[in-house]
């Protein structure tokens, strides 16, 4: 069921029907990303170098090379702070979009069953917002653990396959369900959407792919969701 709902997904996200959702997600990720870079860096030139200069001898023989170690410094600065903030800035604006993959999904594969309900726009801005907590709780996590050999990579898997998976889930159940159903109908196939999202998990840690982990996601629980359902339906009518 995980295997063909994920299977199912990857179709959905390379789909003509999503190339819509798709390049907007791109398109408004890589225009935040580079409109962060600017803010970051001018944020570094304005206020942090002056103060780390502040520091340097006025000797004419070290300021030159403390110029350059500052310099490389930034770079280097600024790259690992855009590496962690590629997921948070998805996640976010992702999560405006996941009522859009989720129709999609809908429409594709079941045809014949009734729609689900979109959240309207207060509900989906406070969903992105959750999604991006979620993914930076996370990473945070699964950071600190990193320093603990042997453990830092199951971490990563476990605590946010658990995150992702909760999450993501409840998101598909709640366009069919009241939230207090959603979260009850996730608890009672908890192991199936843990082991669901540790398959996002996987997909995560995938450079550069997992800027699409919010709509492989979105729409592998939306996939879920209706195998459950269809198969406790089947179960009642034996």
């Amino acid at each position: 069921m995980i295997v063909l709902a994920a299977r199912l997904s990857l179709a959905n996200l390379f789909a003509p029907e999503t190339r819509k959702v798709f390049w907007k997600v791109v398109g408004l990720t890589l225009f935040a990303l580079v409109a962060l870079w600017f803010a970051l860096r001018g944020a570094f030139n304005s206020f942090i170098l002056p103060w780390l200069q502040g520091f340097m001898p006025s000797t004419s023989d070290w300021t030159g090379w403390l110029t350059l170690f500052l310099a490389i410094f930034a770079g280097i600065a600024l790259a690992l702070a855009m590496a962690l903030l590629i997921s948070p800035v998805t996640a976010l604006i992702a999560g405006l979009f996941l009522d859009d993959v989720a129709e999609v999904v809908e429409k594709r594969n079941y045809p014949g069953d009734a729609p689900g309900t979109a959240m309207p726009i207060a509900a989906a801005m406070k969903s992105s917002v959750r999604f991006l907590g979620v993914v930076i709780v996370g990473n945070i996590v699964a950071l600190f653990l990193l320093f603990i050999p042997g453990v830092n990579l199951v971490a990563f898997f476990l605590v946010n396959g658990y995150l992702l998976g909760r999450e993501f889930f409840e998101f598909a159940a709640m366009r069919f369900r009241t939230p207090d159903e959603a979260r009850q109908f996730r608890v009672k196939h908890a192991l199936t959407v843990f082991s669901a999202g540790l398959v996002i998990a996987a997909f995560l840690a995938i450079p550069l792919l997992n800027l699409l982990t919010p709509l492989f996601a979105a729409g592998m629980m939306v996939h879920l969701h209706k195998l459950i359902s269809r198969q406790e339906t089947a179960l009642r009518a034996r």
